[in-house]
């Protein structure tokens, strides 16, 4: 009943504020094929959120922020920006891609860490959800979605620059700065702050974001955190054919990792993550042409101490890539996006040994009108991996718009290689008693990935979607229960222990259905209402009579909203999450998660100095009810703190 009165309570509100102006919700976007489009001729379920409406929730940090997104599942482990695991369409978190200005963040040496992304948040100028398979696009991981995160500077819009065609004007200058400084309980306190600045040629933007508190008491322990994420681009056209960008960031999160991992009594975890992030790209467009090259350089230190008594793991990991894509537009109706990658993971470490493997590919994608109101896009990835070898990934997206509505469909392969902690954790110690146990044998997934969809479009302010798919997969890996007398290495393990060992699980089956709603409404200068709902419907069947952890752990049912007003005095913003899935309980530490679970943040704001600056309270886990989203990871309850925020721009 509280979930109905709630949902009902956001559909109030945006019908009674509902007016006759105009909102755009075909945004342009570039993740289904690479090429910048309405998502309308996509024929994908995309989602976007524009870098600005951050600062309209209750949220503190990227991961925080995704967890509202219509039909995303953000398995916390602990809040702002800790540790979480993303989830699309009932994937595991390894089959989700994060992608930062064209770049991949994934992680080789564990999906874990894919949610750290080295940016601040007013660097954002949008974020891109694409729901489903794009394997043949972006390669390993892209399996149940993308998540594509693109910035102000590498988005710098040249015409600013004074370009010949008259749309801009020489020296105009664009200059934005956002600054939010808040406090709360557990002696918390943080600052998100940066600003975008760009006059002709050159754009630049930083920020840092920091995020402290000594935790809510937890089982002995206090759930801790230091979170700090520091970065710097820049971007510059030479003339307006050329144009160079750079980013340079640094990340670390310190924490409690208690029961992160285990849900063992003797586990009193601590962990931090260091993160160094270079990427360069060098663009070139003229007439119907585009050509960019890009290089991306990561560099992740982990040290993760399960008690003081063990030795603490030290995983140094690496990821050097480069990413080339050619773009030729034939007519007004046909264009051809061609491009190849290549990737070199690394990792040293005293847990998981020394290893490297290599990737590289080529792929073409056709992005083709037919008539006014049809539009197909088949594209073709050549895919070699160092340890797999060499297969065809296909897959075609198919989209037709008439008036409000529009029918889409894609079908396509998907792949994905198992990481370095699925093929080697706990594989270098001299004695493991109990835990995960990596498989180095393990085979690449394999998947096939349909679905069907319609969107209509109601009174330029409202976008109702709705989805049906399903997911054919084939050796997926997750990790299994497994006795002593079946692990297929012995050499460091003890007879007595209990393991979980990554496996190649036969046949997964997914099948599901999704419907997002959208509505976004401008009355005037200062008032206006934003409102997204998502609900998903999940069945998954696994041939292992044995459940896997990551695989059983998703939602059955999850709904997730958010609700945004504002007017020339306050600001109301509410958001919460409703999730339905399989309970699991553990008596050694005294936990359990549960079969149905709510959670509801709110923040109001008070406005002065023209909207610049407002001051701020904000209530997290409003009903305060006590929550894991994975089995031992225990979350905050009702978390009460306020602050100031100031926006400055033109």
């Amino acid at each position: 009943m509280k979930l109905f009165f709630t949902l009902l309570l956001s559909f109030v509100i945006t019908t009674v504020f509902a007016q006759n102006a105009e909102t755009e919700l075909d945004a342009v976007t570039v993740s289904a094929s690479l090429q910048a489009q309405p998502s309308s001729r996509s024929g994908r379920n995309i989602v976007t959120i524009r870098g600005d409406q951050f600062d309209n929730l209750p949220v503190h940090s990227i991961d925080e922020l995704l967890r509202y997104f219509p039909g995303i599942e953000v398995q916390q482990r602990g809040p702002m920006g800790s540790q979480s695991d993303i989830v699309i369409r009932g994937g595991t978190f390894q089959q989700v891609l994060v992608i930062l200005d064209g770049v991949r963040l994934n992680d080789p040496n564990t999906g874990h860490f894919n949610s750290y992304i080295p940016i601040a948040p007013a660097e954002i100028e949008r974020i891109e959800i694409l729901k489903g398979a794009s394997s043949a696009i972006y390669g390993s991981e892209a399996v149940g979605g993308v998540i594509n995160i693109i910035t102000k500077t590498f988005a710098a819009n040249r015409k600013l620059s004074g370009s010949p065609d008259g749309a801009g004007r020489p020296g105009r200058e664009k200059k934005q700065f956002s600054l939010e400084a808040g406090a709360g309980q557990y002696n918390l306190w943080n600052v998100n702050a940066g600003g975008f600045y760009q006059k002709g040629k050159t754009a630049v933007s930083g920020g840092v974001l920091t995020n402290n508190t000594d935790g809510q008491l937890q089982r002995g322990t206090r759930g801790y955190f230091n979170n700090n994420t520091a970065s710097l681009s820049f971007n510059h056209y030479f003339n307006d054919s050329w144009q160079l960008s750079l980013r340079s960031a640094y990340d670390s999160r310190k924490f409690s990792a208690q029961n992160f991992y285990t849900t063992y009594v003797s586990d009193t975890a601590k962990e931090q993550v260091k993160t160094f992030w270079n990427q360069l790209r060098l663009a070139y467009q003229k007439a119907g042409d585009k050509l960019s090259f890009d290089l991306g350089y990561k560099a992740v230190q982990d040290n993760y101490a399960f008690n003081p008594a063990i030795a603490p793991n030290d995983n140094k990991s690496k990821l050097w890539q480069a990413l080339i894509v050619y773009e030729h537009r034939f007519s007004g109706t046909t264009t051809l996006v061609s491009g190849g990658q290549f990737q070199d993971r690394t990792i040293r470490s005293n847990d998981r040994g020394d290893h490297a493997v290599k990737q590289a590919a080529a792929f073409a994608i056709i992005n083709q009108a037919v008539g006014k109101n049809f539009f197909v896009s088949p594209a073709l990835r050549l895919d070699w991996d160092e340890r797999g070898g060499t297969e065809l990934v296909p897959q075609v997206n198919l989209s037709c718009k008439e008036g409000k509505f529009q029918l889409r469909a894609s079908a396509g392969k998907t792949i994905r290689e198992a990481d370095f902690t699925e093929r080697f954790n706990n594989y270098n110690k001299p004695l493991v008693t109990s835990g995960s146990i990596g498989n180095p044998d393990l085979e690449a997934e394999r998947s096939f990935s349909y679905e069907a969809g319609a969107d209509y479009f109601l009174r330029n302010n409202w976008k109702i979607s709705a989805t049906f798919f399903r997911r054919d997969q084939h050796k997926v890996i997750d990790w299994v229960t497994t006795p002593y007398s079946d692990m297929p290495r012995k050499d460091n393990l003890s007879p007595a222990g209990i393991y979980a060992l990554a496996t190649n699980i036969a046949n997964v089956n997914t099948t599901g259905a999704e419907a997002d709603i959208q509505y976004n409404r401008h009355f005037n200068r200062h008032q206006a209402v934003w409102a997204t709902l998502g609900l998903v419907w999940l069945d998954s069947k696994s041939s292992n009579s044995v459940p896997s952890f990551y695989i059983s752990s998703h939602a059955k049912f999850l709904t997730n909203f958010n609700v945004h007003y504002s007017n020339k005095l306050f600001s109301l913003s509410v958001n919460g999450i409703y999730k339905h899935r399989d309970p699991q309980k553990s008596t050694a530490i005294n936990t359990e998660v549960n079969a149905d679970c709510f959670i509801v943040n709110t923040n109001a704001d008070v406005f002065f100095w023209q909207q610049k600056m407002s001051v701020f309270v904000e209530v997290d886990n409003l009903t305060d009810k006590k929550s894991e989203d994975l089995l031992g990871s225990q979350l905050p309850g009702r978390w009460l703190m306020g602050g100031v925020r100031l926006h400055i721009g033109k």
